[in-house]
Parts: C-alpha cells; structure tokens; sequence
C-alpha cells in the first residue's frame, strides 16, 4: 500500500470508530496524558500543538495551563467530537491536516504532543521531521509509540534519525506505549 493509501485506511478507521472512540481509548490516553504531563511544567504563555488530537481529550490537561492549544487531526468525525470539547475553552482551535504536511506557522509552538501518531504514519522519521517545523527551536516534544507496533529499540533510532534526543522515557508495566519527551539535537 502507498503511503497516501496507508493514511487514507487510517483515516477511514478513525471515522469509523470515532462515536466509540472515548469509550475505547479512554482511559488508556488519560494514563499516557499523566505520564507525559509528570516531566514538563507548562507556562501560561506556552503554545500547544496536539498531533493526532482525536476527540480532544487531551485539551482537558493543557487549555487550562497554556496560552493556545491546536489540535490537529486528519480525522474529521474525531474532529467533530474535539469542537465539543473545545468550545469549553477560549483558547483551542482545530486543524483537519496530515500530521506530514502541516498547515501551521513555522516555529509557532513550544510543546508538540504526539500521542498514538507515529505507527499510523508510513514514514514515522519523516513525520517527527515535519513536527519540529511548527515547533520552536527550543520546543519541547512528548511522542509515544505503541509497544506491540514499536519495538523500544526502533523507536529510539527514529527518534534520533528525526534529530531528537529523549531526556526522559516512561515504559511502566500499565502504560501500552513508551512514553518519551525529547527535545531537538542541537545543529
């Protein structure tokens, strides 16, 4: 399958599943949202992008803490869950996109979460590579992988294929994913 095609399957699931989606996933996120959130410390003014945002559960943890929070996701039916819970803040907005191709302002964020992205993409490098576009040169990066789909070990090369360098890896017995906030290497 091409890569467009991949996405297209991805995308087509996450439709499908979406008035499920919470009921599903639910608790699972709200232990990988924990996890990431017990290694930063959000300023006011900090500027949020979640990747793969799904139906918005994650902007419960951030809009109270953060100046802006963007969800992105290349799901529009999980889109359409995220406005509901994104009309509870004056600070979320919404962006149907592809995680690969960001339509988002160069070096606007200071916080990329990635939770459940990357073993959906066909070329997970290539994605992290098009996250530190939107993100600023200090930015702070909090990506997880699904162990069944992940090896440990080949997540950690695509993270330093991408020029990341983890600073801190969560990988709990209760956690389903490796849990990792990374910043850029520096050039």
């Amino acid at each position: 399958m091409n890569k467009w095609g991949k996405k297209r399957s991805v995308m087509r699931r996450y439709n499908v599943t979406a008035k499920m989606y919470d009921e599903r996933y639910c608790e699972e996120q709200e232990a990988k949202y924990k996890a990431a959130l017990e290694r930063l410390s959000l300023a006011p003014e900090s500027t949020v992008l979640d990747v793969g945002c799904g139906s918005g559960m994650f902007f419960g943890q951030v809009a109270g803490k953060a100046k802006t929070v963007v969800g992105l996701d290349v799901s529009r039916d999980l889109l359409l869950l995220a406005r509901e819970r994104a009309r509870k803040f004056g600070n979320v907005a919404l962006v149907q996109a592809d995680a690969d191709h960001l339509p988002l302002k160069n070096g606007a964020f200071g916080y990329v979460f990635a939770f459940t992205v990357l073993q959906n993409m066909p070329n997970p490098v290539e994605t992290l590579r098009e996250l530190q576009i939107s993100a600023s040169s200090d930015a702070c990066f909090v990506v997880t992988a699904l162990k069944a789909a992940v090896p440990l070990e080949k997540f950690g090369a695509i993270l330093m294929k991408a020029g990341l360098r983890v600073i801190s890896l969560r990988n709990d017995e209760a956690l389903r994913c490796y849990v990792v906030v990374a910043v850029r290497v520096p050039n």
